[in-house]
């Protein structure tokens, strides 16, 4: 049970565990077929027989549990991603229809008004964008979910400031628009990370900076470090920060933010979503040994972080180490 807990975590198909044992039985039969022939004492070939059908079936005993344990492990792993996929169209299918409904709303009234004083229609236009914009991040959810239990072993890896610039390019049109400035820290560890687990999680995290922006702030920022740290256990992890001065969130819902269908914003601004982008960050992270957190510094703003093992002994010893919190 043990080592079908091990080859799941490690990426194994119950094809690749199979032949493991029948690898393992080549070798055992192998031996006995040479060690035979060195038993000193006379003994009758059922003897042999018999001593071959107890090894045959010590393989398959131990193929079975392992392969059961496995295959249940899997099949928990398959109905937790079935529930979430039919928890998350529940929760969004009724958001959708009103989003599509605004922007064709929307949509209806430009056209049959060309005469439109330009306020007017600039508040509209505001308002397809907004909604197809949550739209977007929607289907991006939905695709994360998808390839969340993708095998780690076919994972794109990339250096870290890489990735970190491309995250900052897929969101640099929706900060330029709500006035957001997003910064990269001049320092971030030029470390090989999981390309698709960092991008998804950054994309979350800038998308909600821009959601939670401070409008009274003279420039609203988020900044984003990546750096070399060591846990308690001595384990080198890679830790990505992303620091923002926006609205915060208030004390009394922090330990709900990374829940699946939070919505922190339905407190404190009018901002659209579905509520499972950290949700999603949490799972990635976790998926891939590592954990997500936020913290909350005394002087205002959010500080959302995740973590992620080292890849590279070669990593850990290149970049100065400090210790994470």
């Amino acid at each position: 049970m043990e080592l079908g807990a091990l080859r799941y975590a490690q990426g194994f198909d119950a094809y690749e565990i199979l032949k493991e044992y029948e690898i393992l039985g080549g070798i055992l039969f192998h031996h006995l077929s040479h060690a035979v022939d060195e038993i000193p004492e006379p003994c009758e070939k059922s003897e042999l027989l018999a001593c071959g059908q107890r090894l045959f079936r010590a393989i398959a005993v131990i193929q079975q549990a392992t392969t059961t344990h496995f295959l249940r492990l899997a099949y928990e792993q398959v109905r937790e991603r079935e529930e979430q996929l039919r928890a998350f169209n529940r929760a969004v299918s009724h958001e959708i229809k009103n989003m599509v409904g605004t922007v064709l709303g929307a949509g209806e009234v430009l056209r049959a008004a060309p005469d439109m004083p330009e306020e007017e229609r600039a508040r509209f236009i505001d308002m397809i964008t907004r909604n197809a914009r949550t739209m977007q991040g929607t289907i991006a959810n939905v695709l994360a979910i998808r390839s969340a239990s993708a095998d780690p072993r076919r994972q794109r890896h990339v250096r870290l400031p890489e990735t970190v610039h491309e995250a900052v390019r897929q969101v640099r049109e929706a900060a330029q628009a709500a006035g957001l400035t997003v910064r990269v820290a001049a320092d971030v560890a030029d470390v090989e990370v999981s390309a698709g687990a960092v991008e998804l999680c950054l994309v979350n995290f800038l998308s909600n900076a821009i959601e939670y922006l401070d409008h009274s702030q003279a420039e609203p920022v988020a900044e984003i470090s990546g750096r070399i740290e060591t846990e308690a256990n001595g384990q080198a992890v890679v830790v990505v920060r992303v620091r923002d001065n926006g609205l915060g969130v208030p004390p009394r819902v922090r330990d709900q933010l990374f829940h699946r269908f939070f919505r922190a914003h339905e407190t404190v601004t009018g901002a659209e979503g579905t509520g499972l982008g950290l949700s999603i960050v949490r799972d990635t992270v976790e998926g891939l040994g590592g954990r997500a957190w936020a913290e909350f510094p005394s002087e205002g703003g959010s500080v959302f972080a995740f973590c992620l093992p080292a890849r590279r002994a070669a990593d850990a010893a290149a970049c100065p180490t400090t210790s994470a919190s």
